[in-house]
């Protein structure tokens, strides 16, 4: 029998168990939150603080035991070097599990399991998401669409007959000129060959 016996046995072996264990405080101190099932963050939350308060305590028999446990060198300096100051002041209570609800696929009891710090957790957020491209405001891209014309060269642009002229009607006599112009003369028609005429070779 199991009597005063502590802990979950998640349907492991004492190896597997331990494995577990260190993979999911290390993802919560790498990442600052987790989501899991509500029985392994329940499980899973002590051995995560027992790793706050060594780093808390900072010396080198601390980190050599939270290298033990964690298996990762990056991860336990992280702990003391990141995650340590931010609870420097704070005596215990260093995690917290906020409950998601049913899982879809076998209705098992979710949570997340995070520090309580919220900046740490917001920063290691924004740090694995990409940032969207910045959105170019449209007055920004219309300008870029047309470049300015300064001044000085906008009033050196020809003006058309229609814009020269203000008075209508002397715009109708200038159209009626050009047109005149534009029609074909006598002058310019090829003259037709004579009958009986051999073409010049």
């Amino acid at each position: 029998m199991r009597h005063a016996r502590a802990g979950k046995k998640l349907g492991r072996d004492s190896a597997h168990r331990k494995a577990l264990y260190s993979n999911l405080a290390g993802a919560l101190i790498e990442h600052g939150r987790i989501k899991t099932t509500v029985t392994k963050a329940k499980a899973v939350r002590p051995y995560a603080e027992q790793m706050i308060t060594l780093a808390r305590r900072g010396d080198l028999h601390a980190r050599r035991q939270a290298t033990s446990f964690l298996r990762s060198r990056d991860v336990v300096h992280k702990l003391f070097a990141d995650v340590a100051p931010l609870f420097k002041d704070r005596p215990g209570g260093y995690t917290r599990i906020v409950k998601l609800g049913p899982r879809p696929g076998d209705a098992a009891e979710m949570a997340y399991l995070e520090l309580v710090d919220e900046e740490y957790v917001a920063r290691e957020r924004e740090a694995r998401t990409p940032e969207p491209a910045a959105a170019v405001p449209a007055e920004a891209a219309e300008a870029e669409a047309e470049p300015d014309v300064p001044v000085e060269a906008a009033e050196e642009l020809p003006e058309t007959e229609e814009e020269r002229v203000e008075d209508p009607e002397a715009a109708a006599e200038v159209l009626a000129e050009e047109a005149e112009a534009a029609e074909p003369t006598a002058e310019d028609e090829p003259a037709e060959p004579t009958p009986g005429a051999e073409p010049n070779r």
